[in-house]
């Protein structure tokens, strides 16, 4: 399942931004991100939703593009945007990491759900091959609580019981889909997306990040290190744990303390796991196999405020020429 790792591609095609719209993710005086669009029509002809612009005035103050070197992080703002997105999406999850696509997808070689159509992408671009979609090299797909309220939910409810996590008062934000092509798995590129996640956890005033992260593999057995440091030593609060559905659930706690070396684990844990964890990142109870994506999934849960000085500062700085390569 590709959540804030791989997920079930579905049927219904994305929803499309206008082509006409200038593409604008932009930081304002604040430091506050401003996303500029339009509404226009896809290329069936539907309309689409209307954008507003965040900032909410006609003048703003200075801004300037997130931007480092070569590279800029903003909203997809086009249709053309968002298939490239989901065409990076296939090479990742179905042709490098092996999952099973449906015969639509892999006719059109594009990773698409129904929950594109509802939800904001986050788009690395590299500006030295293309300022718009032949330059997506990194995205993160977004969604809102209050978006997904009016549509039927979150993605990670077809594994998880977020029961829990969804009595939370202030909002919150699914994450899914992250990937970076291969050619682009630098400290640079994961930079850009992370500083563009802040920014958009800033905007939206999000109080909590959750979503699926994957393991590589579907037996459990050979994961069992990596599931019960995390249930040990990483396990959500009763209040913010999601656990794994009934019909799904793996048990993660199949070794003591004393039957895995933490340090050794920890070192050797997915990225964007380790990442989370970084950040002050919990995980739900239990794990889920899902054989469509070849991954064991989990939830992760971070609370934003947990943001450490240290860890925002350096995600969120002008990028020094060491974190360049």
């Amino acid at each position: 399942m590709a959540g804030m790792g791989p997920a079930t591609a579905g049927r219904t095609q994305a929803a499309r931004r206008s082509a006409n719209a200038e593409p604008g993710f932009l930081l304002d005086a604040h430091g506050g991100l401003c996303h500029t669009g339009s509404a226009g029509r896809g290329p069936c002809g539907q309309r689409l939703p209307v954008r507003p612009r965040i900032c909410g005035v006609e003048n703003y103050p200075e801004v300037e593009p997130l931007a480092f070197n070569n590279f800029r992080v903003r909203l997809a703002e086009t249709p053309a945007e968002l298939e490239a997105s989901q065409a990076l999406r296939y090479r990742v999850f179905y042709e490098e990491m092996q999952a099973s696509p449906s015969p639509e997808v892999r006719s059109q070689r594009r990773d698409f759900d129904s929950f594109d159509d509802i939800c904001d992408h986050l788009l690395v671009i590299d500006e030295s091959r293309s300022t718009g979609a032949e330059g997506v090299v990194g995205t993160y797909r977004l969604l809102r609580r209050s978006i997904a309220l009016q549509h039927g939910g979150f993605y990670s409810e077809q594994e998880f019981d977020l029961s829990a996590l969804l009595r939370w008062e202030g909002e919150i934000v699914e994450l899914g889909r992250s990937c970076v092509d291969t050619g682009y798995r630098s400290r640079s590129v994961m930079q850009m997306l992370w500083r563009g996640l802040a920014e958009y956890v800033r905007l939206h005033d999000l109080e909590l990040m959750f979503g699926c992260a994957s393991f590589p593999g579907t037996d459990p057995a050979q994961l069992a290190a990596q599931l019960s440091y995390l249930h040990h030593y990483h396990l959500a609060p009763p209040a913010l744990r999601p656990r794994a559905l009934a019909r799904h659930y793996v048990a993660m706690g199949m070794l003591p303390p004393s039957g895995f070396d933490a340090k050794s684990v920890l070192a050797n844990l997915p990225p964007l796991i380790k990442g989370y964890l970084r950040v002050g990142g919990f995980v739900g109870d239990g794990a889920v196999v899902d054989h469509q994506f070849n991954t064991t999934d989990i939830s992760v849960i971070v609370k934003t405020d947990q943001l450490s000085d240290k860890y925002d500062k350096h995600y969120r700085r002008a990028s020094s020429p060491a974190d360049s390569n």
